[in-house]
């Protein structure tokens, strides 16, 4: 079903899956909201005079990083607070000299991310472990692994088109010579040992591994520049999805042999990297608004959010792929309205 939104619906500053995708959580301009990813569930609310703009849940815990955001911060933008839910107050706080621009939790620590460098600190304590300098990062990248016992961050560095993977547990880090122009969007899969990327052009999708930085796949998402939203590995599966701005979210296979290629295979002499390239084996069409996706432990399904508060839930065929089928739709500002 699908439920206009009233005029009393709160405006929607974030939208973010947690760690695992079990659940998501939602900023708005009066407070944050969490739901489990699947089945669609709300859970619950916490109203504040003042809006958030970044809501980074712990896997399924009460401890939650929030960001104030919107006309009206219930935070100053650049402090970080440690929310405990079960206490129902802050018991910790990170102060900055900039605004923060994105958060990532694990339990071993949380990484902050300004516009030049991502700080790394321990969770318990708040005690600094680790500053990264990073190429101007407006939108906030970085990424850490979803395993509990595993400890990789990937975010920019210091050169356009590269990426730093921190491996923590090994000590080492690792370069990414990722793309020519701007990184836009960067994932890890859940044990660390894939990363994906994308930049401005939104053409390919490149996945390396975090080992060596050598790259594994280049995915193709279309001919034309688009702005790449999201890049979603699956938990368990070889799977990886991406949204874009064109309405379409693309499914790839992480086995290459299933993905399908140009037919005209006589042109690769002329263009080799857009005929060898990977095309999507299966896609889902949502209506233009920015879109995140992610793999719930449903088999061969999908979930969407788009920033105008809608929820999807989209099946795909592993083995022929093609079109997704549309399960449901649902509002989800509207769920908690009543």
């Amino acid at each position: 079903k699908m439920v206009s939104k009233s005029k009393s619906a709160d405006e929607l500053l974030c939208l973010k899956f947690n760690q695992d995708y079990s659940c998501f959580t939602v900023g708005t301009d009066c407070g944050f909201r969490i739901f489990n990813s699947y089945p669609l569930r709300y859970c619950f609310r916490r109203d504040f005079p003042g809006g958030f703009g970044i809501v980074e849940l712990l896997y399924r815990t009460n401890i939650v990083a929030l960001v104030g955001g919107g006309k009206s911060p219930r935070y100053p933008p650049n402090k970080v607070i440690i929310w405990d839910d079960h206490q129902m107050r802050p018991t910790g706080e990170l102060c900055f000299r900039t605004e923060v621009k994105g958060v990532r939790l694990k339990r071993q620590g949380i990484a902050v991310v300004l516009e030049n460098k991502v700080y790394v600190y321990t969770l318990a304590e708040l005690k600094l472990r680790d500053h990264i300098q990073t190429v101007a990062n407006p939108k906030g990248l970085c990424a850490v692994c979803s395993e509990p016992d595993k400890w990789v961050l990937a975010c920019p560095d210091k050169e356009k088109g590269c990426i730093k993977v921190q491996l923590y547990d090994e000590d080492r880090s690792v370069q990414v010579q990722s793309h020519d122009s701007s990184i836009v969007c960067l994932e890890l899969n859940s044990s660390g040992t894939l990363l994906a990327s994308a930049s401005d052009k939104g053409t390919v999708i490149k996945v390396f591994s975090t080992n060596d930085g050598s790259c594994l796949q280049e995915l193709r998402r279309g001919i034309d520049r688009a702005e790449i939203y999201c890049v979603a590995f699956h938990p368990t599966d070889p799977w990886i999805a991406v949204s874009s701005d064109k309405g379409t979210i693309h499914i790839f296979s992480l086995e290459p042999e299933k993905n399908p290629r140009s037919a005209l295979k006589f042109m690769r002499a002329v263009f080799p990297d857009y005929f060898d390239s990977q095309w999507s084996f299966a896609q889902f069409r949502v209506r233009d608004a920015k879109t995140i996706c992610a793999f719930p432990r449903e088999p061969n399904t999908l979930t969407v959010l788009n920033s105008e508060g809608n929820y999807y839930l989209a099946s795909f065929n592993p083995e022929s792929g093609g079109d997704c089928v549309k399960l449901e739709q649902e509002q989800i500002v509207e769920l908690t309205m009543s």
